[in-house]
């Protein structure tokens, strides 16, 4: 495996949506005459929609799932309708993350859309901010640009929402910095901006300073890169994320001896084996270069 990815697959471990990051190629794929996807009533400018998400999602599902969503999807009735959807988004949201999960790999693009549409009606800043840290999971490791606007059109919804709730939510102000940021959807800048004022306010923000590391890597200013995540391991010695990040940035700068130690300070923090055997292999290879 090339380094770019197995440093990916180490990082998408970090986020909730890791094992459905790369299955955005069935999205695309040649459906050999299956019947043709949504018409456009709801397109985007890309020509993607929250309908071509479920469509593609229940492709392969077997008849009686799909009877089964249909079931949910129309169970709406007299009475209090807002409950009632409210409900109804929570149970198509486990559906998807529980039953689903077995028959598609793209079970998680319905579980985080109905995760998101049951936040919207709640309107509570944590399910606002747990809906939106789902995509900004996803954005950050999506390849496809559809998909990947997709994403960010969703996040920075939700954490805005979450903002008028509360304005003075720093994880909520970085994500939506990172949201737009990562997702194109205005100036970069703009993004960094609103990270950099967390940090200035707060230097001991985790989640701004790895986010900011994060964007110093990916411009190429390597040497920002490694103080941010550095600043990150003395607040937090623990968070393997930052130490593998911190890894692979002296990769690029061929600091071979300091990634090799920075692979091993990982160790200790790895639960998962696969993931354990691939850092002791990278470290491996590093040593017989």
């Amino acid at each position: 495996m090339k380094r770019p990815q197995w440093i990916m697959l180490c990082i998408v471990i970090f986020s909730v949506i890791a094992l459905f990051a790369t299955t955005q190629g069935s999205l695309f794929g040649d459906r050999k005459g299956k019947a043709t996807p949504p018409t456009a009533a709801a397109q985007h400018t890309d020509g993607f929609t929250t309908d071509s998400i479920l469509y593609y999602a229940k492709q392969n599902l077997p008849q009686a799932q799909v009877a089964r969503l249909a079931q949910l999807e129309n169970s709406i009735t007299r009475g209090d309708v807002a409950d009632q959807k409210l409900h109804l988004m929570h149970q198509l949201a486990a559906y998807w993350a529980d039953s689903a999960r077995a028959f598609t790999p793209m079970a998680w693009y319905p579980y985080a859309y109905y995760t998101a549409e049951a936040a919207r009606l709640e309107n509570s800043e944590n399910s606002l901010s747990f809906a939106a840290h789902l995509f900004l999971g996803a954005l950050t490791n999506e390849e496809t640009h559809q998909v990947k606007h997709w994403d960010a059109e969703q996040a920075k919804d939700l954490f805005e929402r979450s903002l008028k709730l509360n304005p003075i939510n720093d994880s909520a102000k970085v994500g939506l910095g990172a949201t737009i940021l990562y997702g194109g959807l205005e100036a970069p800048m703009a993004g960094i901006g609103m990270i950099r004022e967390v940090v200035e306010k707060d230097s001991t923000n985790v989640f701004a300073q790895i986010t900011l590391g994060e964007a110093s890597l990916l411009s190429g200013q390597l040497d920002k890169a490694v103080e941010r995540f550095k600043k990150v391991l003395s607040l937090q010695p623990d968070n393997l994320k930052a130490a593998l990040l911190l890894a692979d940035t002296y990769e690029k700068m061929n600091k071979k001896e300091e990634a090799i130690q920075s692979y091993k300070a990982s160790l200790p923090f790895i639960n998962n084996a696969e993931m354990k055997t691939e850092v002791e292999g990278r470290i491996k290879q590093l040593k017989t270069k």
